[in-house]
């Protein structure tokens, strides 16, 4: 896109929207003038002190960093700091979601086997559902298995959950 801009010239005969439309570029971007894209020198100190922090503390994200370089003297919002921190590709190590702690509105159900030894083939039987990766999806495969022999007594491959 950048590239396109470049063809626009102000001193041609056919006017700038005109040459906006046959490049397929937005005329608002191409009066006013070119945003410089080199860092200034508070921002290159700024980015060093983010990369030594973010070295120390990489779980820190672009709220925490901004409390960090507050503390330092520097007067910076968080958009800035999420901007720089983009930059040098960074990123906070944020938890993720709580999937171990159950609803307490869940009701628990009692594990049948427990204290149980499997001692003969057919005593105990499981199934389980699994997707495969294609090249064109993915497949969803059953599997039943008796827990004794470790053999699998039936699967069935399917494009459906049902």
């Amino acid at each position: 896109m950048k590239v396109r801009k470049t063809w626009i010239r102000e001193q041609n005969q056919l006017p700038v929207s005109t040459q906006c439309a046959l490049a397929g570029v937005n005329r608002s971007g191409c009066y006013g003038p070119a945003k410089s894209s080199t860092p200034g020198a508070k921002d290159f100190e700024l980015l060093k002190l983010i990369d030594e922090e973010y070295t120390r503390h990489p779980f820190y994200g672009s709220r925490r960093m901004k409390r960090f370089l507050l503390a330092q003297g520097y007067q910076v919002n968080r958009k800035r700091v999420q901007r720089l921190m983009r930059e040098l590709g960074l990123a906070g190590m944020a938890p993720g979601p709580n999937t171990s702690k159950r609803h307490p509105q869940h009701k628990v159900y009692p594990y049948l086997l427990r204290g149980l030894s499997i001692t003969r083939p057919n005593h105990v039987w499981s199934t389980d559902v699994t997707y495969c990766r294609l090249p064109g999806g993915f497949m969803y495969l059953t599997a039943v298995i008796d827990w004794y022999s470790r053999k699998v007594l039936a699967w069935r491959l399917s494009n459906s959950l049902d």
